[in-house]
Formats: C-alpha cells, structure tokens, sequence
C-alpha cells in the first residue's frame, strides 16, 4: 500500500525532489518517517495539507489508503 507525497514551492527543495511514495498509514507515522528537518517544515501549522486535491483542515486522525495523495503546500507570502 503506497501513498504519493507531492511538495510544493519551497517544500520541494527541503524534500530534495517535488514526490516520493511512501506506506499508506496515519499523518504522524508518515511524517515521523521523514528526515527529521523535512518532518520539522512539514509539520509547520502554517502549511497546508491537501488530499486527493481537497484541502484538509484538521490533521488530527487523518489515515491515508493505499493510492491517496497528500500534498504539502507551503505558507504563501506576495506583496
């Protein structure tokens, strides 16, 4: 059971590349999973969370199925 991560903007730097797959499980687990630096930027209450395209906002109990993507979008700032 795999999931697809997809980093937006500045995320995909920190996460060396713009996907990756990862096991099918709870928000918590797949983060923990991470390098700990990416698992820090993601974990930021600033950044946004989608799932299958719609964004999500509590991340408390979220569980991801095998074929879901979780995109991470990072704080947007313009002037």
């Amino acid at each position: 059971m795999a999931v697809r991560l997809e980093f937006l903007g500045r995320l995909e730097d920190a996460a060396g590349g713009p996907r990756r797959e990862v096991c099918a499980g709870s928000l918590g687990d797949i983060i923990a999973a991470l390098e700990p630096a990416l698992a820090a930027e993601l974990s930021a209450e600033r950044v946004r969370i989608a799932v299958n395209g719609a964004l999500i906002s509590d991340r408390s109990g979220l569980v991801l199925a095998d074929g879901d993507e979780l995109a991470f979008l990072p704080p947007v700032s313009g002037g």
